[in-house]
């Protein structure tokens, strides 16, 4: 079954709930993935598949650094009819300083056949850093010499 792009957003808040979805799954074998506000050690920019699974799966620890209550989602279409916007926001409480949250992201996501070509992830690194306890690291990378 091909997916729409507002099907395979959808699928996008399940996997960021927690609700077994793999993320490298709804990708196609060349996707890319983009971080234009990578945190510091974060990769800009993912290709292919395999390079996604990679990433993420490492990554999955930093799931338990946060309990999270609720996931919501507001899909917006554009002219493009591959592409769409999604708002997704996730809250609850951070294990790293005990307290209540709210994280939004923006993620542009291009759909072809069903199967994410292109996704672009816009997250602010500094409430990143908080909810990930990596607020060191991003002072460290900001106060560095260019």
């Amino acid at each position: 079954m091909v997916h729409s792009p507002r099907e395979v957003a959808e699928q996008v808040r399940r996997m960021v709930a927690g609700e077994g979805i793999r993320f490298a799954d709804l990708f196609a074998e060349d996707g890319v993935l983009e971080y234009p506000f990578a945190l510091p050690g974060q990769p800009r920019e993912l290709r292919g598949r395999a390079a996604i699974q990679a990433y993420h799966g490492a990554a999955s620890d930093s799931r338990r650094l946060f309990e999270m209550d609720g996931v919501d989602a507001v899909v917006r279409d554009t002219d493009d009819p591959e592409v769409v916007v999604a708002q997704i926001e996730h809250h609850g409480r951070s294990a790293v300083t005990g307290e209540a949250y709210r994280f939004r992201a923006l993620g542009v996501i291009r759909v072809r056949a069903g199967e994410i070509v292109s996704y672009q992830d816009y997250m602010d690194p500094i409430a990143t850093a908080r909810l990930l306890g990596r607020t060191a690291d991003l002072a460290a990378a900001l106060t560095a010499s260019a």
